[in-house]
């Protein structure tokens, strides 16, 4: 049987960010909490060993497959800052076209840093991805 591998976990947002290496992606990682908290309203929590999430959502495919997962968030990795934002919404794709340097894939949009990105924009995704997963998944 599937297990869900990115799960809630009682880790600490704070110590996560105080150990990203690069101080101008811990710099930008303080910046994110700030906006998706003030955006969202829903304390951050740790998703996996990466991720930080807000608020969270049960889903379930017609396959049968189903899990949770996070409204919204982001990992400053490595090579980029991850931002999570619902999938399948096509009002994303919308805002990404005024968002400002990003690269996207299916589940993520990759920036470089934050002053690279329409702040007004970020918020705007931050709202859309949290009301698109509330109609979608209401339980």
């Amino acid at each position: 049987m599937y297990e869900q591998k990115t799960k809630e976990t009682d880790r600490s947002v704070i110590e996560f960010i105080e150990n990203v290496e690069n101080l101008k992606k811990r710099d930008d990682a303080y910046k994110l909490l700030e906006t998706f908290t003030e955006t969202t309203g829903y304390p951050a929590k740790m998703w996996g060993p990466s991720i930080i999430g807000f608020g969270s959502y049960h889903y379930k495919y017609e396959s049968g497959h189903e899990g949770d997962a996070p409204l919204v968030g982001f990992s400053p990795r490595k090579a980029s800052i991850s931002l999570y934002f619902a999938t399948g919404d096509t009002e994303r794709d919308v805002l990404l076209q005024k968002f400002g340097k990003h690269k996207s894939g299916k589940a993520c949009v990759y920036i470089n840093k934050v002053s690279d990105i329409d702040y007004h924009v970020l918020k705007a995704l931050i709202n859309q991805s949290v009301k698109f997963l509330k109609e979608t998944y209401p339980n």
